[in-house]
């Protein structure tokens, strides 16, 4: 939406940055990091960017607002950049590691958040000596040695966190210190269990395979390969090549990834990938596709108002909102960003920066992915994964809304997803891309777990439970240019379910083009469509276009979501639709006029999962 009152660049910093070179990312680089500057202590070890709170205490949230700056600044640096004042760095770095300094980080310990930071003050030491460690003194360098010696030695989280042992030691020995170099052997053993081949780890002992896997394992996997080596580098190398194709699914044509999981707000960390492809040291992809992929995703994030009016990163998404945070996301936690500017360490003339950007390759298919539970089509302008398998652990006490961010039916590149704001009242739900049941219409519940998911070519099946007591069988594909749900049901009481499509953007002024009757919703938008046609056998839904609650989508602050709306009774029930959304176009218009309403054949597809169907590998992790 074009805004002729206010100023084309209030929230949106890198406006008029056409994103097409090396130059153009490093002004975007730098257009983020100035800012922040005018936050740093006076003796330049920490950053406190706002009044919100993380879980963890107040000094590891202001190391961070220190260390994550270092992912864009360490490459820019090695690429030539003049800008970046290192000495409030440099004598940060000292006085965040010296006990007897007012602005000590504290001393790092087991699975704690100065862990995570200081992967990246490890990777900065590794890429600029000459700015972080030779300007210190004999004292400072001591004492850095030994911040980083007792971060090494804690116990990390049992994810990717591993690898931020691997990062310090790195670091470690960059700087010629001893440690314990068997710590480091040990954690990258642990690593190899994540693996389940083609590429694909879940991200510890669980069932994710989330970002992670792209902007952390695939990350710094290559990292260490490039800048340390060692006997693994091979088969990092190796498994970031196998990746990549199934990773590129996640990108639309256009420019977004996959919205999906957890820590959203890292925004654009995930064009890191790309960035990390770079030091493979051959074509994974083309060069042209590479950054093609690469530079779309920034110019995406161009459009987005994704800065508050100081040019600062607040917590969010395409907007600032804490509503859909995780506990674990203090002020300065968006800055995890920076690994995007990766690729600035290479010169012009390295083929990721020389060669023409390409156009997105034709998708005409849908891709399987068996190990994250995901069929992925590429329509114009999105990327779409119908989803079964992820989810966060009963106990897990730190992923906040972790149904919305997991267990979807399916996610999107261009519209989101929505996070709940009241689960007690089902009038105001957005459901997008979700069942809700509702015993007395007002509390509902919808799906977190799964207690059994199978994959038969691209057909998803799930079996998982709203409630102790109700069951549900769900069977997702794709037909052409929609995706088909279909939900067996069996509950002892009367339910009221509410199935909701894509959430889409509500433009300004009263919602029009709203159309909801019997058996299905229509919500046309000048430049989007979402529908929701049913397809039940004997029992019919009633149609709703929900004017969702404002904040709970995290592209969009106003959307509007296609809902059905019908009563079950005792027993055992078959509900099924017709799930579409798209760019308005006139074939889409079309579409939604003649093709959608075949109705599925449940017995065939009963007959094909009995036949056919396979656990995908997150399934094999305990929860």
């Amino acid at each position: 939406m074009s805004d002729t009152i206010f100023p084309e660049g209030l929230f949106h910093p890198w406006s008029g940055n056409p994103l097409r070179s090396r130059a153009d990312v490093e002004k975007a680089l730098r257009a983020l990091a100035e800012p922040v500057e005018r936050y740093r202590s006076a003796g330049g070890a920490r950053l406190r960017l706002s009044a919100t709170a993380a879980h963890f205490d107040q000094a590891p949230a202001d190391m961070e607002g220190y260390a994550r700056l270092l992912w864009g600044l360490a490459p820019a640096q090695v690429g030539g950049a003049d800008w970046i004042d290192w000495g409030p760095i440099a004598r940060g770095l000292a006085n965040g590691c010296d006990p007897d300094h007012p602005e000590f980080w504290g001393w790092p310990g087991q699975v704690d958040q100065r862990l995570v930071e200081l992967a990246a003050i490890g990777f900065a030491l590794r890429l600029v000596p000459d700015k972080l460690w030779e300007p210190l003194d004999l004292r400072s360098r001591a004492q850095v040695t030994d911040y980083l010696r007792r971060g090494h030695a804690c116990d990390f989280a049992d994810n990717n966190w591993k690898f931020f042992r691997l990062m310090i030691g790195m670091a470690l020995g960059s700087v010629g210190a001893d440690y314990d170099r068997s710590l480091d052997e040990r954690y990258a053993e642990e690593i190899e269990a994540f693996y389940f081949g083609d590429g694909w780890y879940s991200d510890g002992n669980v069932r994710r395979a989330d970002h992670y896997i792209p902007f952390a394992f695939h990350f710094y996997g290559p990292l260490l390969a490039a800048l340390q080596g060692g006997e693994r580098a091979d088969a990092y190398r190796e498994r970031a090549r196998l990746i990549a194709p199934d990773i590129a699914r996640w990108f639309a044509d256009d420019g977004p990834a996959l919205a999906f999981g957890r820590s959203m707000t890292y925004r654009f960390a995930v064009a890191g990938f790309w960035g990390a492809l770079s030091l493979i040291g051959e074509e994974v992809l083309p060069w042209g596709q590479i950054k093609g992929f690469y530079l779309r995703n920034l110019r995406w994030w161009a459009q987005r108002p994704m800065a508050e009016r100081d040019g600062i990163l607040p917590v969010g998404y395409g907007y600032p909102d804490l509503h859909m945070c995780e506990s674990y996301n203090s002020p300065q936690s968006p800055y995890w960003a920076f690994k995007a500017f990766l690729p600035l360490a290479l010169p012009d003339e390295h083929p990721f920066w020389a060669a023409q950007e390409e156009p997105c390759p034709p998708r005409p298919t849908p891709a399987v992915l068996p190990h994250a539970g995901m069929v992925v089509a590429n329509p114009p302008g999105d990327a779409v994964a119908l989803a079964c398998g992820q989810q966060t652990e009963p106990t897990n006490r730190w992923a906040r809304l972790g149904a919305e961010k997991y267990a979807k039916f399916a996610y999107s590149a261009r519209y989101g997803f929505s996070v709940e704001s009241d689960p007690l009242r089902l009038s105001e739900a957005v459901l997008d891309n979700m069942i809700g049941f509702s015993s007395d219409g007002q509390h509902y519940r919808f799906r977190e777990y799964n207690e059994e998911v199978l994959l038969a070519d691209d057909l998803l099946f799930a079996r998982w439970r709203p409630c102790a007591d109700v069951a549900v069988e769900t069977w997702m594909y794709w037909r052409d240019d929609h995706h088909v749900r279909v939900h067996r049901v069996t509950t002892p009481r009367r339910l009221v379910a509410v199935e909701g499509g894509f959430a889409i953007p509500r433009p300004p002024g009263p919602p029009d083009g709203l159309h909801a009757a019997s058996g299905e919703a229509i919500i046309r938008t000048p430049a989007d469509l979402s529908a929701l046609f049913d397809l039940s056998p004997g029992l019919q839904r009633s149609g709703k276009a929900q004017i969702a609650p404002p904040n709970t989508n995290v592209i969009a602050p106003k959307t509007l979501v296609p809902q059905l709306v019908g009563k079950l009774p005792e027993g055992i029930s078959v509900l099924a639709c017709a799930v579409i959304a798209g760019p308005r176009s006139p074939a889409l218009d079309a579409s939604v006029q003649t093709d959608l309403r075949s109705p599925p054949d449940l017995a065939a597809l009963e007959d094909r999962i009995a036949r056919l169907g396979r656990p995908i590998s997150l399934m094999r992790r305990p929860g």
